[in-house]
């Protein structure tokens, strides 16, 4: 008989959604738990050391997300943009992962979000946007929101770093990554879990795991001097070898510049993966050379985004990998 099962989603995607920010800014409502983000007072080098005002670094991000948003496409990524609103204000927009993913079988997943003034970046008209631009299928909605009322989150691709061919999903316990909505999760999206403790310093939990871990189609990299415990380092380290990945380590202080926030996309021409130019500087030559053995690399720079808003290149991204309408 032939084989009836169907073929696996592919690890990478060749699309992207990206939300273009009407008010980008610090958020004092997610940095108590994230210690990226840095407070806007923060002197510049780009506004020649002068305190940058909030008007100063919304234009600044405008001007980093225009510009990865561009390179991406000549990269050959298809990118879609959709625009903020000025009403209610949502300093973190630009972040659209957090709240979205799109899967191969045309599931939709909405997540519940941490921060109060975040939770309104979840819009109906943005989904919309990707069905019409893209072309796109939805076939059902998965929606986790209502976990809000109960104080439990789970940040989309923050929260899960996934192997989507394996259908296994990594997280990294901690306040925006609850351990009965990842159970919900993965029932709903038939996803096996490797659960983790992972910290930036000793008694702070890393706030996503995708700043500590990124998978590719042939690659993974890991910060495992991050994760708690020999024997969950050790579980993850195997785990990722045994579906294929050359493992490719960093430090915590190269996870601290976002070396572990990229994102591997598949654009016609050849594998492309994406990450800050901080994140590639901060990679010694022979890590260099493991990553670029396996796809192009794309370095873009946004230090404003990254020290404001407490996130990197692959927070900017929700990869869709919804099936074409016919």
């Amino acid at each position: 008989m032939p084989n009836s099962e169907p073929p696996k989603e592919a690890q990478a995607a060749a699309a992207v959604l990206m939300v273009r920010p009407a008010h980008f800014a610090f958020n004092p409502q997610t940095a108590p738990s994230n210690s990226f983000q840095h407070a806007i007072a923060a002197r510049s080098a780009r506004t020649r050391g002068a305190v940058a005002a909030p008007s100063d670094l919304e234009r600044l991000a405008l001007e980093e997300f225009d510009a990865l948003a561009e390179s991406l496409r000549r990269a050959g990524v298809h990118v879609i943009v959709a625009e903020d609103t000025d009403e209610p204000v949502k300093p973190d927009a630009i972040f659209p992962n957090n709240w979205v993913s799109f899967h191969r079988d045309g599931t939709v997943v909405l997540y519940p979000l941490l921060a109060p003034n975040r939770r309104s970046e979840r819009r109906e008209e943005v989904i919309r946007g990707v069905i019409e631009q893209g072309s796109f299928r939805i076939v059902r909605t998965v929606d986790l929101s209502y976990r809000e009322s109960q104080g439990k989150f789970l940040e989309g691709t923050g929260s899960l770093v996934l192997d989507r061919p394996q259908r296994v999903a990594y997280a990294s316990l901690s306040p925006r990554t609850d351990l009965d909505v990842l159970g919900e999760f993965a029932q709903q999206l038939d996803y096996e879990l490797v659960t983790f403790e992972a910290f930036d310093h000793p008694a702070k939990p890393l706030y996503h795991t995708n700043v500590m871990m990124a998978i590719g189609a042939t690659f993974a990299v890991v910060c495992a001097e991050s994760i708690a415990g020999r024997r969950h380092r050790d579980d993850v380290h195997s785990r990722l070898e045994a579906a294929g990945h050359e493992v490719i380590e960093i430090t915590r202080s190269q996870m601290r510049e976002f070396a572990g926030n990229l994102l591997e996309l598949s654009p016609a021409r050849s594998p492309l993966i994406a990450l800050s130019t901080r994140a590639w500087r901060s990679l010694h030559a022979r890590q260099r050379r493991q990553l670029e053995k396996h796809g192009n690399i794309l370095a873009a720079d946004i230090p404003h985004i990254e020290r404001h808003g407490g996130g990197g290149v692959r927070c900017m991204l929700a990869e869709i990998h919804l099936p074409r309408r016919i």
